[in-house]
């Protein structure tokens, strides 16, 4: 957490600021299903109402490509259709 560094496979991943924040929230809280608004409102500290679902759809999905270093590799970060999204090992 204090260098802001993930790595899958010895692998390093460049991660955004909000990419990092999205992953650390969920990582941190494992199986926990948050909401876009919590989501919205814990990592971008601000109201729910002047951003969509799609921005934080759009970091979840850059962040599941950039995740899966190989192709067998599981995605971790779960859609809860409707919801928003949770942390689970397969």
């Amino acid at each position: 957490m204090e260098q802001r560094l993930v790595t899958v496979h010895e692998q390093e991943i460049y991660l955004t600021v909000k990419e990092f924040d999205i992953l650390a929230l969920l990582i941190m809280n494992p199986n926990r299903v948050f909401t876009y608004e919590l989501i919205m409102d814990l990592v971008w500290n601000e109201d729910y109402t002047y951003y969509s679902r799609k921005a934080i759809n759009n970091h979840v999905s850059n962040l599941r490509k950039k995740l899966k270093v190989r192709p067998d590799d599981s995605d971790y970060i779960k859609s809860v259709t409707g919801i928003g999204y949770k942390f689970a090992l397969p």
